[in-house]
């Protein structure tokens, strides 16, 4: 039985089918870890860019190789609720937004192709939400549920657990899934745009995220060299895993993979498939 986000896993290791029963949520089953991204071949390559009159942003580089990373690794896109695993339908980033001038922000989220996009489109659709999310003074979906329940107080409690009992037993529609942020293949957040070091970003219970990075401040980690210790600028990504969609080798894997595009972001000009397509024949 599926839900309108998703549909029951059959693929993989079958131990892991049983570690929902065991690891019944999100929050018990999170793990943490600190991954570096060398700075350098990130810059070079966006000065190399500018020079062609194309702008591509840190933010874009890192949500590109991840991306990409679940071309490779479909198992990231997974997710688990009411003790089951689910292979998500979508792939999405949801990201907050502050809107200029304002207190208000904007929580929504971005919808990727992983076997399609390349940096190019994913610049273009980070662009794209960034310049909707500011310049748009309309509510978006997850305001318009916030509105309508604030709006009824002695309702509040129970429409709020009718929600969490729907969205447990797959029975929310996919209009309303679809608005909210809670539902996604990863959150991500750019704490180094307001000059904040990297945390840990807790996974929701409610919803489906089953990944969070957060990006911080760059810094100097000391790596051994030939030479001797030497520091080499990076930025720190804060990344939360559910362990229940895959196994830690598995998300070491797509780590690497991510660390290796990141290396060599020349490589995500052209689609993975196509990458794939080439390497296959």
């Amino acid at each position: 039985m599926g839900r309108p986000d998703g549909k029951l896993a059959t693929v993989g290791d079958s131990n892991y089918f049983l570690f929902p029963h065991v690891l019944k949520y999100r929050y018990d089953a999170q793990n943490m870890i600190t991954v570096d991204i060398p700075v350098e071949p990130m810059k070079q390559y966006m000065n190399e860019k500018r020079k062609e009159g194309i702008s591509i942003s840190y933010l874009a580089l890192i949500i590109a190789a991840y991306t990409r990373a679940a071309a490779k690794y479909p198992l990231l896109n997974r997710f688990v609720v009411n003790e089951k695993i689910y292979d998500r339908y979508d792939f999405t980033a949801s990201m907050v937004v502050l809107r200029p001038g304002s207190n208000t922000d904007v929580f929504s989220k971005i919808y990727f192709d992983p076997a399609n996009d390349t940096i190019f489109d994913v610049e273009k659709k980070i662009e794209d939400y960034v310049t909707a999310s500011r310049d748009s003074e309309s509510e978006t979906g997850l305001d318009k549920i916030v509105s309508f329940i604030v709006s009824k107080p002695a309702l509040a409690k129970f429409l709020v657990n009718m929600i969490l009992w729907s969205d447990k037993h797959g029975l929310l529609p996919k209009s309303i899934l679809d608005a909210l942020p809670f539902h996604t293949s990863f959150l991500i957040t750019n704490l180094a745009s307001i000059r904040t070091n990297h945390i840990y970003h807790h996974l929701y219970e409610f919803g489906t995220t089953s990944v969070g990075i957060a990006m911080g401040n760059m810094r100097d980690v000391p790596h051994q060299t030939k030479n001797g210790v030497e520091l080499e600028r990076c930025i720190p990504l804060g990344v939360v895993m559910d362990e229940r969609i895959c196994s830690g080798h598995y998300f070491a894997n797509v780590f690497s993979y991510v660390t290796k595009m990141l290396a060599d972001p020349h490589r995500m000009e052209i689609p993975y498939a196509q990458e794939a397509a080439q390497e296959n024949a």
